[in-house]
């Protein structure tokens, strides 16, 4: 909805129906996406299919309801305290959840994610309580944490998987080839507390399905257009150096990023954004969705996995959201908040530095 060419509808469903056809059976959905407007294409894109012959996700957590837009930065949190304390947390997930649910027409998801947590989010035994009644209500099989919007939140994520992961049993980060960091700090962490991982934005802004080259042209109000100058030519110099790898296996450069991204534990799940980039020449999305679907069961050794994260490393490209001695002395923020002492020892457990 954000991003290159704007599909119609009728267009939009149709690809969805194509991937479910050449074999994707795990869809994601979240009530913030076109605020309802993305479930309700899902699932008249699905309805056809038996519900029970693929895994439906849901993302919930921003207040879309009873909060107010604040621009680019989104609706707020549903933890935000302006708007209910913790007596109130149950109440609103089972809700959101329902409607989420209502609108695609289903009665219940595969796995439901507390969708960009702020500092509550990640360290509030209520709202984990509340997560674990979508379970007890049978509203969901699973729960677990997708933090976001923006990359970081290892201290917290680290604290959080610790504390709950009984009512945890997923989390969903970003993680390709061109962005390890900070990712992969999380995968130790995860394998701890026997939390399976989604990685999700494998396609590195679009680099890795091989269109997005230096002087791509970006619609107005695409989000990529805010990274910084010069990503395109770098991550496409830094993906060359990866493609004899993916030459090796009979790979293209997507499958590469999914492939890397799944040989290493607990990672179980990949998930792209598909993009229909701007332009007459740009690679129809139906054509990259059938690559991905095709994507073969084969698993890179330990030795190719660190090869492809030296050539790709990224640390310390970018200030981390989430908790941070870099932000000491300011009130907590939607997306980052002061380090508390607290997650000190989980810095220092996990070998995360608290400046990130």
């Amino acid at each position: 909805m954000h991003y290159g060419q704007l599909l119609d509808e009728d267009r939009w469903k149709n690809v969805a129906r194509l991937a479910y056809e050449k074999g994707v059976r795990t869809f994601l959905t979240s009530d913030v996406y076109g605020v309802g407007r993305g479930d309700q294409l899902l699932g008249e894109a699905l309805a056809d299919f038996d519900r029970d012959s693929y895994s439906l996700i849901a993302l919930i957590g921003h207040d879309i309801y009873d909060g107010n837009r604040a621009g680019s930065r989104g609706y707020a949190r549903f933890t935000n305290p302006d708007l209910r304390g913790p007596d109130g947390y149950e109440e609103y997930l089972l809700r959101a959840t329902s409607k989420c649910a209502e609108r695609f027409g289903t009665d219940h998801f595969d796995l439901v994610l507390l969708h960009n947590p702020d500092s509550i989010g990640y360290t509030s035994p209520d709202v984990w309580a509340a997560m674990r009644k979508l379970r007890e209500k049978g509203l969901s099989e699973n729960t677990g944490i997708a933090p976001g919007p923006a990359n970081g939140f290892p201290i917290d994520m680290a604290y959080c998987l610790e504390h709950f992961h009984d009512d945890l049993s997923w989390a969903m980060i970003i993680l390709n080839p061109l962005e390890p960091w900070p990712g992969r700090h999380m995968l130790p962490v995860a394998s701890e507390f026997g939390v399976d991982v989604i990685a999700r934005v494998v396609d590195y802004g679009g680099v890795f399905h091989d269109d997005v080259k230096p002087n791509h042209p970006f619609r107005d109000g695409d989000h990529r257009s805010y990274r910084p100058q010069g990503w395109i030519e770098s991550g496409n110099e830094r993906m060359e150096k990866m493609r004899p790898i993916a030459e090796k296996y009979g790979l293209t450069m997507l499958q590469l990023a999914s492939i890397w991204d799944l040989s290493q534990n607990p990672v179980k799940s990949v998930a792209p954004t598909f993009i229909q980039e701007a332009g007459e020449d740009a690679r129809r999305i139906e054509d990259k969705i059938t690559e991905f679907a095709n994507l073969p069961d084969v698993r890179l050794s330990a030795e190719e996995v660190e090869e492809i994260r030296q050539i790709g490393d990224n640390e310390g490209c970018m200030a981390l959201k989430g908790a941070s001695t870099r932000y000491e002395g300011i009130d907590p923020q939607p997306d980052q908040w002061p380090m508390r002492p607290d997650l000190e020892s989980y810095a220092a457990k996990w070998h995360l530095n608290p400046a990130w």
